[in-house]
């Protein structure tokens, strides 16, 4: 059975196969947000939205909270060529958009 996205990139983040670019490494910093917020985001969360018009390939944008359990966290990112997931951008979100 294969897996679905969200897991693809649970396990990448598991295993530490996940980069993160300069402006989503900015984008944590003007949010408070840690490393761990993000990882956090993302093994808790789940994909919001899948967006396929960009010729570089699948965009997930992925919803979860913060390692305090209230933070609304979001996570943007895409697989590369080599199977890692790289982490394009990442914010606070508003209240609702984690329901």
């Amino acid at each position: 059975m294969r897996q679905s996205w969200i897991e693809q990139i649970r396990e990448a983040v598991r295993q530490a196969r996940y980069d993160m670019t300069a402006h989503a490494a900015q984008e944590m910093a003007e949010d408070s947000l840690e490393i761990v917020d993000i990882e956090q985001a993302i093994l808790t969360g789940f994909v919001k939205r899948v967006e396929r018009q960009d010729p570089r390939g699948k965009k997930f944008v992925i919803v979860g909270t913060a390692t305090d359990g209230t933070t609304p966290v979001g996570v943007v990112g895409r697989f590369s060529l080599e199977n890692w997931f790289l982490i394009i951008t990442v914010y606070k979100t508003g209240v609702d958009s984690v329901n």
